[in-house]
């Protein structure tokens, strides 16, 4: 005969509270009752209000010794974290005891980029590809000078969809980008992508307003951009995880293979941090101690 949990009105009232208030998905609910579960197992005859910083560091380390990723340990004090605020914030708590409990620091992952023969099959994509039926006849040249954009200025897709044509100087071989924060950048456009841009400019008769338009002639959303991008990655036969924030990744990855300096690539990315382009640093690192590895006799 199993015996019903014993009910737990703190916990059902964060869940009420999440649901209703803070209109959680039920995704959320779901990890968050995980969360919790996980700490009444280990400590079933602790209470909430009892519990102490001991108690959470003793979860911390049992997991740890499960070989949970950093990932999910991290989602799961989040949620007991913020079931500790909803405790407190309702009075319930004078002091938070995961205050001072120290997590393990985010896995880093290196971005993953895309090779120049990957590269230059993806962009050569949209001119190759069957026009869809009843597509504008201009839809290829538009797509092409999208993915030549993308790869040659490193853009986010939202930052490329915001893109109107005033915006582009093709005598200075210019762009101008709102990015992040509302901050203005100028990024340099190679040959390639500005040829591109006004051979579809001339087939598309764009002339002002928005520079990427769809089929009704408005402007085209950064999530139509990525299922055209992702089309075309399919088409080539990249990895099903490629996903059209590689260009940027690949854009960073390949000036600093060339010599670009870090200072540089930080402007031209957009980054408010040299500490979030560093990461490129990483990724060109990496290849070359597996070259090294490879090549070298005693390596």
């Amino acid at each position: 005969m199993t015996t019903k949990p014993a009910r737990d009105p703190l916990a059902e009232a964060f869940f009420t509270y999440l649901a209703g208030e803070r209109n959680c998905s039920p995704r959320t609910l779901t990890n968050y009752r995980h969360a919790l579960r996980k700490f009444r197992r280990l400590h079933p005859n602790v209470t909430w209000r009892a519990a102490r910083s001991e108690d959470f560091r003793t979860l911390l380390f049992d997991l740890m010794k499960h070989e949970s990723s950093r990932a999910t340990i991290r989602l799961t004090f989040s949620a007991l974290r913020s079931f500790y605020r909803f405790l407190m914030e309702r009075k319930e708590l004078v002091s938070n005891p995961l205050a001072s409990v120290l997590l393990p620091k985010p896995e880093k992952r290196l971005p993953a980029f895309l090779t120049i023969p990957q590269i230059d099959a993806l962009l050569a994509a949209p001119l190759r590809a069957p026009l869809e039926k009843q597509a504008p006849a201009w839809m290829p040249q538009r797509d092409a000078a999208i993915l030549e954009l993308l790869y040659s200025a490193g853009l986010r897709l939202s930052e490329l969809a915001a893109l109107n044509v005033k915006d582009i100087d093709p005598y200075g071989e210019t762009l101008r980008v709102i990015g992040k924060g509302s901050k203005e950048r100028v990024c340099p456009v190679g040959g390639p992508a500005l040829q591109a841009i006004s051979v579809y400019r001339q087939a598309a008769n764009v002339h002002t307003g928005p520079l990427f338009l769809n089929k009704s002639r408005r402007r085209l959303s950064g999530r139509s951009i990525w299922l055209h991008v992702k089309k075309y990655i399919r088409q080539v036969g990249l990895p099903a995880t490629t996903s059209p924030h590689k260009l940027r990744h690949s854009f960073a990855t390949h000036m600093l293979d060339n010599g670009a300096d870090l200072r540089s690539l930080q402007t031209l990315l957009g980054h408010a941090s040299i500490s979030t382009t560093q990461i490129y640093t990483h990724v060109t690192t990496e290849r070359l101690k597996r070259a090294y590895d490879q090549a070298h006799p005693r390596a």
